[in-house]
């Protein structure tokens, strides 16, 4: 069907509409009351907003898909957006200087951390939190309170069968020794959900409750030790004010967007308790009105959330938020209403999450500007200072890692208008043989030639690779004099008249150029240097990651082919069971029969074989 036929063929009912590009990829998700007249909105005549405009002149094809209400719509859209993530929909940024509490509870025995990190499966987060030391401290009196485990890993104790310390100064009840019952203790990390979900009533009644019950028996060192842990809980609750109780339990929303950028502050209210604030920020912000932004913003934070609170306070200039009411009533349970406050208290909170939602969207903003401000600074110096022809738009930085010429790999990482583009990054398994020992020098002509070999396949090749097929500006060695001219080497194969190549030595940081005897001394202080050093601490960063793969792999595959009756099957066994390949050579002969499927006396002979090769 051509394309402008399918917006009369539009349907009336409420839905969700998908727009394609001529690839077939997805470029936005949205939802409509009125499937026909949302749509159509897009292509008569616009509304010059330029985000959007884009989004236009890519699309290719309409779908859409009829619900039978709004808020089923947006749960269509939610799970369409979470599973596609499309190029032009509004999305929360991951910012990794958020500190979080995540409670692992796909696990046996759930864990309770500290993270920066919120993607996981299985995990409920909690935040995030202002700062990290407030976490620490939270996370500290938690566990004197709830006595989680807090030992790494899936599987709760070591593998000695032993109790740790933190089970005998009572930081842990010791799931490891079946100390407690996989019952009582998810009850217990329902407990710590709980309060950081603000339900610290119960709580607070129950320590209550045990202590007065230990005290009336007279066992006073019980009691001593829940008078203890309620006056801390009791603390920890009270670490922020602002008590109003007529607020109740409800989450206030301020909202602010200037150009690309959003920003979002909740305020959580519990028992008319600020318990805490929440900063945000959002993605591909442009051209979208503040009801959009509402609810694309609403739609991935409470869908990640283990509680919803009842009430939602947001900006008056949303409009309608029904739907958004019956979205977030289906997935608490109950009846969330989400309304904008119009005098009092809430109309008071909510003002003063719209102003921190500025302040947050401003300071963002004003540091972007000083991020770009010094790239271009950065990327300004290094033409002037290597006399290069243009701006070096696109940096390749080049290094080599090796262990006296074994597991050799070369990595190349990639800057982009001077900041990384980690998926143009690639890495290179050294094939010259290195047998007589390491040499840099034919390890980095082989990488630079291999780079350049890709570059010349066309659009349309199966192996066409957009990293190796976009030239740099400048090229960057990490090395001296030998390693530069060995890459230079390898390109005058190729016709690559305007890429300029330089190499950086560690010693005192010098800029060697092709045909100079003298290096450049650029100053230490100055933003073309340190791009430079981010640029070559980037490539080593990533050679030796690459380089340490590869050897363990080797070592571990070593360790495997001599011992005798381990095959595939007991080997993914004995991984399973250790953990690691340097806990298994060190394993006693006891702890390798505790392995499922092992017979005792094949245990016994490979350990015997253990140590007889020395690998112990």
């Amino acid at each position: 069907m051509p394309f402008r036929d399918q917006l009369k063929a539009l349907p009336t009912e409420p839905g969700v509409y998908l727009f394609r590009d001529v690839d077939g990829e997805l470029l936005y998700i949205g939802k409509a009351k009125v499937l026909r007249a949302r749509v159509r909105t897009y292509f008569n005549g616009g509304d010059g907003r330029p985000g959007i405009q884009r989004m236009i002149d890519r699309i290719a094809d309409i779908e859409v898909i009829v619900t039978g209400s709004e808020a089923e719509a947006l749960h269509l859209e939610q799970n369409l957006v979470k599973r596609h993530r499309p190029l032009f929909n509004v999305r929360l940024r991951d910012d990794k200087t958020f500190p979080y509490i995540a409670v692992t509870v796909a696990d046996d025995f759930p864990r309770v951390l500290f993270t920066r990190e919120r993607h996981r499966r299985g995990v409920v987060y909690f935040g995030p939190y202002a700062n990290a030391r407030s976490v620490r401290e939270t996370l500290d009196t938690l566990n004197r309170v709830f006595q989680y485990r807090p030992c790494e890993g899936p599987k709760p104790g070591r593998h000695s069968g032993s109790p740790c310390l933190d089970f005998h100064i009572e930081r842990c009840l010791a799931p490891c020794i079946g100390a407690i019952s996989k019952e009582d203790y998810r009850a217990l990390i329902d407990g710590v959900i709980d309060f950081l979900g603000g339900e610290t009533k119960k709580i607070q009644r129950d320590l209550e409750r045990k202590m007065q019950e230990a005290a009336a028996s007279e066992r006073y060192e019980d009691a001593a030790r829940y008078r203890n842990r309620l006056f801390a809980i009791t603390t920890l609750a009270e670490r922020q004010g602002a008590d109003s109780a007529a607020i109740g339990t409800v989450d206030v929303i301020g909202l602010a967007s200037e150009g690309e950028r959003a920003a979002v502050q909740v305020f959580p209210m519990r028992d008319g308790k600020l318990v805490d604030r929440f900063a945000f920020h959002l993605e591909n912000g442009e051209g979208h009105d503040d009801a959009t932004l509402l609810e694309a913003f609403c739609l991935e934070y409470y869908g990640s959330l283990p509680t919803i609170p009842p009430q939602i306070v947001v900006p008056p200039r949303v409009g309608d938020t029904s739907a958004l009411a019956e979205f977030l009533s289906g997935l608490r349970g109950s009846a969330v209403e989400v309304r904008t406050p119009e005098r009092g208290e809430k109309k008071r909170l909510q003002a003063l999450a719209d102003d921190n939602a500025k302040l947050s969207l401003g300071t963002d903003l004003a540091a972007a500007e000083r991020k770009r401000q010094r790239r271009v600074e950065a990327l300004e110096e290094l033409r002037e200072a290597l006399e290069l022809e243009s701006l070096p738009i696109r940096i390749e930085c080049y290094d080599i890692s090796t262990t006296m010429g074994e597991q050799s790999v070369g990595s190349m990482v990639v800057l982009e208008d001077a900041a990384p583009k980690k998926a143009h990054y690639r890495k290179f398994a050294i094939r010259t043989d290195l047998s007589a020992g390491p040499d840099d020098f034919a390890s980095m002509a082989e990488v630079i030639g291999r780079r350049f070999a890709r570059s010349r396949a066309e659009l349309g090749d199966e192996e066409w690779d957009e990293s190796f097929a976009t030239l740099p500006n400048l090229i960057v060695i990490d090395g001296g004099k030998g390693q530069l001219n060995a890459a230079l080497e390898a390109m005058r194969a190729y016709d690559l008249p305007r890429v300029a190549v330089v190499s950086l030595a560690k010693r005192i940081e010098e800029v060697f150029l092709p045909g100079r005897s003298e290096p450049v001394m650029l100053d230490p202080r100055s933003a073309g240097l340190q791009l430079l050093q981010r640029s070559r601490d980037e490539a080593h960063r990533f050679a030796l990651g690459y380089h340490r793969t590869k050897r363990a792999t080797a070592a571990r595959a070593s360790i495997f082919d001599d011992l005798p009756g381990v095959g595939p099957a007991r080997r993914k066994a004995i991984l399973n069971h250790f953990g690691s390949a340097d806990r298994f050579v060190n394993a006693t002969a006891e702890e390798i029969e505790s392995v499922p499927g092992i017979p005792p006396r094949t245990a016994r002979t490979i350990h015997a074989a253990l140590h007889k090769t020395g690998a112990s």
